[in-house]
């Protein structure tokens, strides 16, 4: 479903530019709302304190979540007005902002009405391609309360939509929500339709509640806090890093995007069925073959990453905007004569990992003896994800593609190797977001050319796991072009 791009490859024609940002009103009203006993939560806090680091040390760091598309027609500016300030509104999240404390902790300040948010437009002439992108990615910092901007790109026969949120409220679900609340809604009011009638949205201030309500719970004998703490003894105490050369980490660089793909839609059916054969399902395979191609390239025979995944629970979450995201670790025995032996280990620990994904690293950082090693991690932790478009609704993914949607990545300082598995209808893709420096851009290359090579040696149906000469021979008759 997602086309994921750095946002310097955003290119296209001129366009008259209008963005969305508060009125002075708003900002006033704001800036007096009082103290919350919400807490913030622990992915709001990590995200602040890093970035408070970052500009510290006169670094930027990538942040922004910026979806597009577009839609026929001209904007009708005052319908889009009215559908931005609803979903603002809508969503408890926006209502808030954060103050630094004397102590070292962070503050919650909420506006007590929504209604007293208001965002209205500003048009701001024709621009170019580089002057939107500047215009982007000035976006407020996670500091500011106003650290979400919207905007339209106007056509002759068509205008591009365009949203800039701070990943302080939003995780990957963010694109689809805003997607249909947003664009149906717009929808809607132009063609004189009744607007829509939406589920209730949850409270992303009830998840920071709960959240630390369960997490005060934890403490070192908990089984979920041994588990990740066996997880990190075994990597030297921290979270894993990434097995091939990244550049220099103390140089700060902006971060680079490739997308290749790896099966196409029959490739991706037969793959499938090696991974079922085999008492996995394709989630396992997919991991399954990030371990085999890392033992391919080091000859380590134990995998370990860390995988992404949602923290929602109820329906009523499932509608809501906020950053819900935990993380899964991941240990994959890789079995050195058998894809199915590994691909049945990887989704073993997958299944078994899921519940991990409540307890943030932070939390096991804070309760972690300090005589057990356990550490923040070093630059370059490798995160792989996977995501079957297919378990999504068939025609928002359409309507998605139909309308040219593409989610752009800011592309600023970049410390992290994530890799992105996305299946969609007619192909499998992986997309790498990594420092963007030659050294770096090498390794990752190399690292995909034996991923990919994985893939189509258990399409082609061998089970045994490749050599390093093997693989190097795979690899090289690859043609590893960017989806």
């Amino acid at each position: 479903m997602v086309a994921m791009k750095p946002i310097h490859d955003w290119s296209g024609e001129p366009g008259e530019v209008v963005s969305w940002g508060p009125s002075r009103a708003s900002v006033a009203k704001v800036a007096e709302a009082p103290v919350s006993e919400v807490p913030v939560s622990y992915q709001q806090e990590q995200h602040l304190l890093a970035f408070r680091k970052h500009a510290s040390q006169g670094t930027d760091m990538a942040r922004l979540n910026i979806p597009a598309w577009d839609v026929p027609g001209r904007c009708d500016v005052r319908a889009m007005s009215h559908v931005i300030n609803a979903y603002l509104r809508r969503h408890d999240t926006f209502h808030s902002w954060f103050e630094y404390a004397d102590d070292g902790g962070i503050v919650r300040r909420t506006v007590e009405n929504p209604r007293d948010i208001k965002f209205v437009p500003t048009k701001h002439g024709e621009m170019s391609a580089s002057q939107w992108r500047d215009h982007i990615l000035a976006t407020p910092d996670p500091w500011q309360w106003d650290c979400f901007r919207f905007g339209i790109i106007q056509r002759d026969s068509h205008f591009t939509i365009f949203i800039s949120v701070d990943h302080v409220h939003t995780d990957a679900m963010f694109m689809g929500l805003a997607f249909v609340e947003i664009h149906m809604m717009y929808q809607a009011l132009v063609h004189g339709a009744a607007p829509l009638q939406l589920p209730a949205a949850g409270s992303y201030d009830r998840y920071c509640l709960e959240q630390r309500r369960y997490t005060a719970e934890l403490d070192a004998d908990s089984p979920e806090v041994r588990d990740w703490i066996t997880f990190l003894q075994a990597n030297g105490g921290t979270l894993p890093r990434f097995p091939l050369p990244l550049g220099d980490p103390s140089l700060p660089h902006t971060g680079d995007v490739i997308t290749v793909q790896l099966l196409d839609r029959e490739q991706g059916d037969r793959f499938e069925q090696a991974c079922m054969a085999a008492g996995a399902r394709f989630s396992g395979g997919v991991f399954a073959c990030g371990a085999i191609a890392q033992y391919s390239l080091t000859g380590d025979e134990t995998y370990r990453v860390i995988t992404p995944t949602t923290t929602r629970r109820s329906e009523a979450e499932f509608m809501t905007t906020g950053w819900f995201t935990g993380l899964v670790p991941i240990t994959v025995g890789v079995s050195t004569s058998s894809f199915g032996a590994t691909a049945r280990a990887a989704q073993q620990s997958f299944d078994g990992g899921m519940g991990l994904a409540h307890v943030p690293f932070e939390r096991v950082l804070e309760i972690a003896d300090p005589d057990s090693g356990i550490r923040s991690p070093d630059p370059g932790v490798p995160m792989l994800s996977y995501l079957d478009a297919g378990l999504l609704s068939p025609g928002v993914i359409a309507e998605w593609q139909r309308l040219n949607g593409t989610l752009y990545s800011d592309s600023r300082s970049a410390f992290q190797v994530g890799m992105w598995v996305n299946r969609v209808e007619d192909r499998t893709t992986v997309t790498a977001a990594f420092p963007s420096n030659p050294v770096a851009r090498e390794s990752v290359l190399r690292y995909l050319e034996a991923m990919k090579a994985v893939y189509l040696r258990v399409i082609e149906g061998h089970d045994e796991v490749m050599t390093l000469d093997e693989l190097r021979d795979a690899a090289a008759d690859l043609d590893l072009k960017t989806a």
